[in-house]
C-alpha cells in the first residue's frame, strides 16, 4: 500500500524530506535520493512549490485578522470595519497675538492663509492662518488674541463629481496631510458658485439622508479619501457638483517648539507686533500600526462616548496628537476626593506641559464624547525624582575594563532603564529588577548597594505666605518616633532664603511628624529658625509647610525636597511621573579584593542599615 504524504509540515526541509518518504515506496524510480539526479531536482521544485504555497497561505490568513495583520492596508481595513479612522499626520499649532499698530481702523480681518514664519535649528518653516478672523479695537488696541496657526503649506484641491466614474476619488494627495485641518465644501457647478459646507460624519445613528457630511478613510500610501453619502445615509452629491478639499500639508513635529514668529502682513496692514502665547506643539507622525491594533477595539467599545477610563485614554490622542502617555481618574480617587469630575494628566511627547489654551482646546474636543454634566479637568503631570547611589564591586581579574570603564557601563544601563520603564504613568520603580540589570553590565560585576531617595521640587510663591503642599504619594521611612531627630530626621532640602533674614535656610523633621527649618552655623551646626513650619506625614507621604515667607531659592529651579522612602519600590499614583535624576546619579565602582586577590581583612562593603 502507498505510504500517505504528511501534509501539515511547513518547513522546506521537512516537506523534502517527507516527497523523498513517499518515493522510498515506489518501484517506479529509484534515482530519487541522488541529489545530482534530474528526479531529485524535480523533488526539490516540489518541495519549493509546497513551501511557498504554505507560506501564502499562512500569511493570507494572518492578514485576515486584526491582531495578527502586518500590513498597514490590512489593519486599516479592519479598524474600518470597526468604525475607526486611523489618525493622520498632525501639524504643530502655536498661539500667538497680533496687534495691529494702526489706531485708524475700525475692524480687520486675518484672511485663511495668511503666513508667518519661524526658524528651528536654522531651517525656516511657515506657519498658516487656517480659519478666517475679523477683530475690532478693545479700549483702543486691535489685536487678534490667542490667534491659532498652523505649521504647513495651505492646499486647495478641487474635484468634478461624475457619478458614472466608479474610480473616482476625492483625494487629500499628501500622506502629510493634517485631516483635523479639513475643510469640506461642494460648490453646485462651474456657473453656480454657491458653496454648501460639509462635515465630518462622527456618530451614524444622527446622520440623515439630507445630512450635509462626509467620511474620511485612510487608503494607499498613507493617503486619506473623502467619500459621501448616498441620499439614505447623508446627502449624496450629484453630477457637475465641485468637491473642493482644504487641508495643510505639515512636516509633523519637525517644527515642535517654535517660539519666535514673524510676518509681513496681516489684513493689509505691515505694521505689526506678533506676541506668542504659547509655543508650537502637537506635531505628530500618522499614527503607528501598534497603535491603530491597541485603539482600533476600545473605540468601538466606547461607542463615541467617554464613560470609563480607558475611553478617554482611546479619544484624547485622536484630539491632542503630541500625547504620548495619559492617566485618567474619577473625582473619587482624587486627594481630596471631588466628586462628579474625571481628571486627565497628560504626558507630551515633547515633554512640556499643556498650555491654558491647549488645556481649554483638548476640553472642547472633548465636549461631544462628555456624559451628562461629567466634565473632565486637565492637570498637569507631577514628576518625583528618584535619587540613586551605586556602589559595585567587580573583580579586575576577569575584565581589561577600568572602573571608570565599568562605571560609564552601569550608568548607561541606569539611564536605559529610565528610558524603557519608567517616566510613564504606570512606570513602577522596581530595586530588585534596577539591582539586577547592575550586577548583569558586565561580567566582571560581582555585586552592587544602592540607595533610594525621591525628591520632588517646590516652585515658591516669592514674599507672600503660602501654603505648599507636597505629595510623594509613598510611604517614608520612620521606624519609630524621633527618629534621627539630631541629624535632621528623614527629609532634607536645597537652600531658601526668608523675608527678614539674610541667612540661607533648609528643611528637615524631628521624627515625630514636624518640619523644621534650619541654617548652617560654622557650616556642620544647625540653628533652627523654627521647628513647626508645617507637618510630615510618614504614613501617606505627604507634607505640608504653612510657615514660611520665601523671598528666593538658591536653585533657580525651586525648593528640592528629599525624603527616604519607606520601601525600595516606589510606585507612582494618579498624575505623578517617575524618574531617575541622571544628572545626580552617583556610580562608584570598587575592585573586589577577595575575588581579585589580596588581603581579606577588611575588604568587601561594611554592613550597615539601607538608611
Amino acid at each position: 500500500m502507498a505510504t500517505k504524504l504528511q501534509v501539515t509540515e511547513l518547513d522546506f526541509d521537512q516537506i523534502k524530506s517527507n516527497l523523498k518518504t513517499y518515493m522510498k515506496n515506489q518501484t517506479e524510480f529509484s534515482d530519487y535520493n541522488f541529489e545530482g539526479s534530474a528526479l531529485s531536482t524535480l523533488i526539490d521544485l516540489l518541495a519549493y512549490n509546497t513551501h511557498y504555497l504554505g507560506m501564502n497561505a499562512n500569511m493570507a490568513i494572518n492578514e485576515a485578522y486584526l491582531d495578527t495583520a502586518t500590513l498597514r492596508s490590512s489593519v486599516v481595513s479592519h479598524a474600518k470595519t470597526l468604525g475607526y479612522t486611523p489618525r493622520s499626520a498632525r501639524a504643530p499649532v502655536a498661539y500667538v497675538d497680533v496687534t495691529i499698530n494702526n489706531s485708524s481702523l475700525t475692524s480687520i480681518t486675518v484672511e485663511k492663509g495668511t503666513k508667518f514664519t519661524t526658524q528651528v535649528d536654522g531651517t525656516t518653516y511657515a506657519f498658516v492662518v487656517n480659519e478666517e478672523r475679523t477683530a475690532t479695537p478693545l479700549n483702543g488696541v486691535l489685536r487678534f488674541q490667542n490667534l491659532a496657526i498652523y505649521e504647513g503649506s495651505l492646499v486647495t484641491a478641487k474635484y468634478t463629481v461624475d457619478n458614472n466614474n466608479l474610480e473616482k476619488q476625492y483625494l487629500l494627495t499628501d500622506n502629510r496631510a493634517d485631516t483635523t485641518t479639513l475643510k469640506v465644501s461642494v460648490q453646485n457647478s462651474s456657473a453656480d458658485l454657491t458653496t454648501e459646507t460639509y462635515t465630518l460624519a462622527t456618530d451614524i445613528s444622527q446622520v440623515t439622508a439630507e445630512s450635509k457630511v462626509y467620511f474620511l478613510q485612510e487608503i494607499d500610501n498613507g493617503k486619506f479619501e473623502v467619500y459621501f453619502g448616498d441620499d439614505v445615509v447623508g446627502k449624496k452629491v450629484n453630477d457637475g457638483n465641485i468637491v473642493i478639499l482644504e487641508y495643510i500639508v505639515t512636516n509633523k513635529g519637525a517644527a515642535n517648539n517654535a517660539r519666535t514668529f514673524s510676518g509681513t502682513s496681516v489684513g493689509g496692514e505691515t505694521n505689526i507686533t506678533i506676541a506668542t502665547v504659547s509655543a508650537a506643539a502637537g506635531g505628530a507622525e500618522p499614527e503607528t500600526i501598534q497603535s491603530i491594533k491597541y485603539n482600533a477595539p476600545l473605540d468601538y467599545a466606547s461607542q463615541g462616548r467617554a464613560v470609563t477610563t480607558d475611553d478617554y485614554k482611546v479619544i484624547i490622542p485622536q484630539v491632542y496628537a503630541d500625547t504620548q502617555a495619559i492617566q485618567v481618574w474619577g473625582g473619587e480617587d482624587n486627594d481630596p476626593p471631588i466628586y462628579g469630575q474625571v481628571f486627565v494628566s497628560i504626558k507630551t511627547t515633547s515633554g512640556v506641559n499643556l498650555t491654558e489654551a491647549q488645556k481649554n482646546n483638548v476640553s472642547t474636543s472633548l465636549d461631544k464624547y462628555n456624559v451628562a454634566s461629567v466634565r473632565p479637568t486637565i492637570v498637569d503631570p507631577e514628576t518625583t525624582k528618584i535619587k540613586l547611589i551605586t556602589t559595585f564591586k567587580y573583580n579586575s581579574n576577569v575584565t581589561v575594563k577600568t572602573a571608570a570603564d565599568l562605571e560609564t557601563l552601569v550608568r548607561t544601563t541606569i539611564t536605559n532603564y529610565n528610558s524603557s520603564d519608567l517616566a510613564k504613568f504606570d512606570g513602577v520603580f522596581r530595586f530588585s529588577k534596577l539591582s539586577r540589570l547592575i550586577d548583569a553590565t558586565d561580567t566582571s560585576i560581582l555585586s552592587n548597594i544602592t540607595t533610594v531617595r525621591i525628591q520632588k521640587t517646590v516652585k515658591p510663591q516669592l514674599n507672600t505666605d503660602f501654603k505648599y503642599e507636597v505629595n510623594f504619594s509613598n510611604a517614608i521611612y520612620h521606624p519609630h518616633d524621633g527618629h534621627n531627630s539630631t541629624m535632621g530626621g528623614v527629609t532634607s532640602s536645597t537652600g531658601f532664603k526668608i523675608s527678614g533674614s539674610d541667612l540661607e535656610y533648609f528643611i528637615d523633621d524631628d521624627g515625630n511628624g514636624n518640619l523644621r527649618a534650619y541654617s548652617l552655623t560654622g557650616g556642620t551646626t544647625r540653628t533652627y529658625y523654627n521647628t513647626n513650619i508645617g507637618t510630615i506625614d510618614y504614613s501617606t507621604g505627604k507634607l505640608i509647610i504653612d510657615g514660611l515667607n520665601i523671598t528666593s531659592s538658591t536653585s533657580s529651579d525651586g525648593i528640592t525636597i528629599t525624603v527616604i522612602p519607606n520601601s525600595n519600590d516606589i510606585v507612582p499614583v494618579r498624575n505623578q511621573l517617575l524618574e531617575i535624576d541622571t544628572v545626580t546619579l552617583k556610580v562608584t565602582g570598587e575592585t573586589d579584593t577577595i575575588e581579585s586577590g589580596g588581603s581579606s581583612a577588611g575588604t568587601g562593603y561594611t554592613t550597615t542599615s539601607s538608611y
